[in-house]
């Protein structure tokens, strides 16, 4: 397969710059993948209506940080020393930015610096009036580089909270405001370090949630802290040879036990958002072990390799609730291994055609 087989031309008007003004005033496209392959518009405060009551959805409760940083690079060259003057350090003043994408632990990140070309190994960029500061470590493919982040009040993540913004995808063409603060979150965000939004989460309300438990439908919950295995583009022509970053994810026991009984009882799961479903599948995939009687899905911390594209045989998730998804992006092939892709690129263009919402703050769709 082709990058070019998951393209699609989309009109800059549909991308979502805002949120709505109620996160449940979204709309939904209904996709059947199974029997008549047909699509139905509806809105999300219809979901309650739409499942049977047995389903187990799984939601992903990453809390997303303010992980772009905006800081002055300290270089490491200085000037001559005159004949009656010291040398002097030279301080460059041009604005870096730092988003932070994958925590290595002990306070060393994974980051993607802009401009970065100049910016080696052994420098170090200042944010703040110098409470914070990132020290270049290492190098990695497509930009990626390593650093260590050192505050002077000993406490680096409050110094990220109170100087960071929130990690807003570059095609809402505008800075972070206040209220991207809690509408880039989910109503489930309360663990981790996601540097992107678990965008299926958002349309949810405390409201929704009770009416889902009401009518019997189970809910449990993971963390995949969301990184650069989620948004980082394709850079293969051939889509198999794509090398996809790892995020780490979490299983509670709780969760693999729901998960593992409704599988057994033939209960459909359904996966809010593709984060989940590369969470589950990457667990399952890892014992590879489909004998009777054993659990399917493993408790424990790991980190998510897979890539999923089309022929891949899904394992634990049997529906998916998700957002609109960028041309050539790893998140349109994986929808496309689920739904089918002549069946979603058809859905998509009529989306588009109907006025649906893209992207992060847009509309969503349930592919069953």
């Amino acid at each position: 397969m082709h990058l070019s087989d998951f393209n699609y031309d989309l009109p800059q008007d549909r991308i979502a710059q805002r949120p709505l003004l109620e996160r449940d005033s979204s709309r939904l496209l209904l996709l059947n993948n199974g029997g008549a392959g047909d699509w139905h518009d509806h809105q999300f405060r219809e979901l309650p209506d739409l499942l049977r009551g047995d389903e187990l959805l799984v939601v992903n409760n990453a809390r997303v940080i303010p992980a772009r940083l905006f800081g002055h690079r300290r270089g490491l060259r200085s000037e001559a020393p005159g004949k009656n003057s010291p040398a002097k350090a030279e301080h460059l003043t041009a604005i870096i930015e730092v988003l932070l994408t994958r925590n290595l632990g002990d306070d060393t990140w994974e980051a993607l610096v802009r401009p970065g070309r100049k910016v080696g190994v052994g420098e170090t960029i200042t944010f703040g009036e110098g409470e914070l500061k990132a020290e270049i470590i290492g190098r990695g493919e497509f930009g990626v580089r390593q650093i260590k982040l050192k505050s002077t009040s000993g406490d680096v993540r409050a110094a990220i909270e109170r100087l960071g913004h929130m990690p807003l995808p570059p095609y809402i063409k505008r800075a972070d405001e206040a209220d991207d603060a809690a509408r880039y979150q989910t109503v489930f965000a309360r663990s981790g370090s996601a540097v992107a939004a678990p965008t299926a989460g958002l349309h949810f309300t405390s409201d929704m949630i009770e009416k889902l438990r009401a009518k019997g439908v189970g809910i449990c919950e993971l963390t995949l802290e969301v990184g650069l295995g989620t948004f980082q583009p394709i850079h293969e022509e051939v889509i198999e040879q794509h090398r996809i970053h790892k995020e780490t994810y979490e299983i509670p026991g709780v969760t693999a036990q729901q998960i593992n009984r409704a599988k057994a009882a033939g209960r459909p799961v359904l996966a809010i958002g593709t984060t989940v479903v590369r969470a589950l599948e990457d667990n399952a995939q890892r014992s590879r072990d489909d004998r009777p009687g054993r659990d399917l899905i493993q408790s424990g911390r790991y980190d998510a390799e897979i890539f999923i594209y089309p022929g891949h045989r899904f394992r634990v998730v049997n529906q998916l609730l998700t957002n609109f998804h960028l041309p050539c992006s790893s998140l349109l092939v994986m929808v496309s291994a689920f739904a089918g892709r002549e069946l979603l690129f058809n859905a998509y263009a009529h989306a588009i055609e109907a006025g649906y919402r893209f992207y992060s703050y847009g509309d969503c769709m349930l592919i069953r």
